[in-house]
C-alpha cells in the first residue's frame, strides 16, 4: 500500500502505521519549530533596530512577548512601542498557528480511526 505524497491519508486508506505517524508527528513540530524561531528573528530585528537593544536584550524582549509575558525592558521610542504592540498581536496569532501545526496530525489520526471504527461497525 503506497501513502504516495500526500500529506495525510484519505479516509478510504488505512491509518497510517506507527513509526510514520511518528515522522509526521515530528516533521509538524520541526516546521513548528521554524515558525516559532522565524518570528523570534522578526521581533529581534525590530527591538534592536527600533529600541536601539543590543541582541540579547531584543532576544528577551521578543521571546517574553512571543510566550506571553510582555516585554522586560523600557520602551523609549514612538516606534519601538508601536512595533511592539503590532508584534504582541502577531505573537498571539502566531501562538494560535504554531497549536494548529502541531495538533493537526494528532487530530487527524484521532478522526481518522474513528471513521475507520465507525465503518467497521457499520458492516457487521
Amino acid at each position: 500500500m503506497s501513502y504516495g505524497d500526500d500529506m495525510y491519508e484519505h479516509k478510504s486508506q488505512p491509518l497510517l502505521p506507527r513509526r510514520l505517524f511518528l515522522i509526521r508527528l515530528l516533521r509538524h513540530i520541526l516546521f513548528a519549530i521554524g515558525v516559532l524561531t522565524i518570528s523570534l528573528a522578526i521581533g529581534m530585528v525590530g527591538y534592536h533596530f527600533l529600541e536601539k537593544m543590543n541582541f540579547v536584550d531584543s532576544m528577551l524582549n521578543a521571546s517574553m512577548i512571543l510566550g506571553g509575558m510582555g516585554p522586560v525592558g523600557e520602551l523609549k521610542t514612538a516606534g519601538g512601542k508601536i512595533f511592539a504592540s503590532l508584534y504582541a498581536l502577531f505573537s498571539g496569532v502566531i501562538f494560535l498557528v504554531v497549536v494548529g501545526i502541531i495538533i493537526a496530525p494528532l487530530a487527524h489520526r484521532l478522526l481518522h480511526r474513528l471513521h475507520l471504527e465507525e465503518g467497521a461497525g457499520g458492516e457487521s
